[in-house]
């Protein structure tokens, strides 16, 4: 089974500003609500956050999964070929093999 990335900050956590690998904005519910059904239907769900790239920055990121009713999803910067899709702030959809642009609604 395939799994589905989440970013965090701006799309599972508030984000204003970086503060530091310790400050994680409050939770989107909508998006909270969202992750906490896929993983009841047996949905892997991995946070996938830049934050990775530093593993120092990852304790701080599993506190607030575990703080979050989130329980201990694993945490990476690095998509493979399971991924089945992406949801992130800073997106910008692509229709498969053309180049195409899908616009906003």
């Amino acid at each position: 089974m395939g799994w589905i990335g989440v970013d965090l900050d701006g799309t599972l956590a508030q984000y204003d500003k970086w503060k530091g690998p310790n400050h994680i904005g409050k939770p989107i519910p909508k998006m909270l609500k969202r992750v906490k059904e896929w993983i009841d239907k047996g949905q892997k769900v991995k946070i996938f956050t830049a934050r990775a790239m530093d593993k120092e920055h990852i304790p701080p990121i599993k506190k607030w999964l575990e703080e979050n009713g989130l329980g201990k999803l694993e945490v990476t910067n690095i998509k493979d070929y399971s991924m089945i899709t992406l949801y992130d702030d800073r997106c910008v959809q692509v229709i498969t093999n053309t180049g195409e642009l899908i616009k906003e609604k």
